[in-house]
């Protein structure tokens, strides 16, 4: 995981909840991705370090265990510079000009330049990063399969040329890959301020619970409501695990017979309640840095 900044919900639904369950039969490699941070964040490296940190405190606090799996900041393993320098040597540049996200991110973050060599080649950097290890299988969110089937191609035309030297990566598909905004955009993201954080405090949680997007098209409560595509909701089925209230709150408000404010405020207990344990051992951990 990349340190930009403090852990939100779409990383808990998209990776660390599976990260969690993968311990028990995997031997697992969970790593603080700073060289891959540089990709994007090259022009400011200060906050870097404290982003680690709060990185490794979110994971152990969501439920990762160091004793049973492996912890490591990728800059203090070199060797993954060594392999990556190594792919890059037998890697057509038309492979990673075709990266579905290559030209999403140059848009998206049209505010950085990130016409660099490094940019262009982090898949190679992502490759090293598992190939390294004979890594078996990658937990990845659907929109990340075309990244690790790049992969899986340069590992081949490696072994082409210098024998069965690297094992080609399967993809272990995470049931939820993204978690939309709060503003009911697709994603969750720092950058486009959607977000609600692992630390975040209760009020903060209930208030932004508050603000988020729901049926547009219901300007009362008696206006039957649309359950489908609603982010409400959708954060109810994950977040909420009395499946009666959440059942409840879907036919009356499709029936025009609950208000938001109801179902937001049940959403924020439900979240709160998911929360608290983390925020109490996130606390913990914080004032022990060392």
């Amino acid at each position: 995981m990349r340190p930009t900044g403090k852990l939100h919900l779409g990383h808990l639904v998209g990776a660390l909840q599976n990260w969690v369950a993968l311990q028990e039969p995997y031997d697992c490699f969970y790593f603080v991705a700073d060289w891959h941070a540089l990709t994007t964040d090259y022009a400011e490296t200060s906050p870097l370090t404290q982003y680690a940190y709060d990185n490794a405190i979110d994971w152990i606090a969501a439920g990762l265990d160091p004793e049973r799996s492996t912890f490591f900041v990728q800059s203090m393993v070199p060797e993954h510079a060594e392999l990556y320098l190594l792919l890059a040597m037998t890697t057509p540049v038309s492979w990673l000009e075709r990266v579905p996200t290559y030209k999403e991110q140059q848009d998206a973050l049209a505010d950085k330049d990130l016409s660099s060599i490094g940019f262009l080649s982090y898949p190679l950097l992502q490759t090293s990063d598992v190939a390294i290890y004979d890594g078996n299988f990658v937990p990845v969110g659907d929109d990340q399969v075309a990244h690790l089937e790049l992969a899986r191609e340069v590992v081949r035309r490696f072994n082409r040329f210098y024998g069965n030297v690297l094992v080609e990566p399967q993809p272990l598909l995470t049931k939820m890959s993204r978690l939309p905004g709060l503003d009911g955009g697709k994603k969750m993201s720092k950058s486009l301020g959607n977000t609600i954080l692992l630390s975040e405090d209760a009020e903060s949680v209930k208030r932004k619970v508050r603000s988020m997007y729901t049926d547009p098209k219901r300007i009362r409560p008696d206006v039957p409501g649309t359950v489908e595509g609603n982010p409400v909701f959708l954060y109810h089925d994950v977040f909420n695990p009395d499946a009666a209230e959440v059942d409840d709150l879907k036919a009356r408000y499709r029936a025009g017979k609950v208000g938001d404010v109801e179902v937001k405020d049940k959403l924020a207990k439900a979240l709160n309640a998911a929360l608290e344990p983390m925020r109490e051992r996130r606390q913990e951990l914080a004032s022990r840095p060392e």
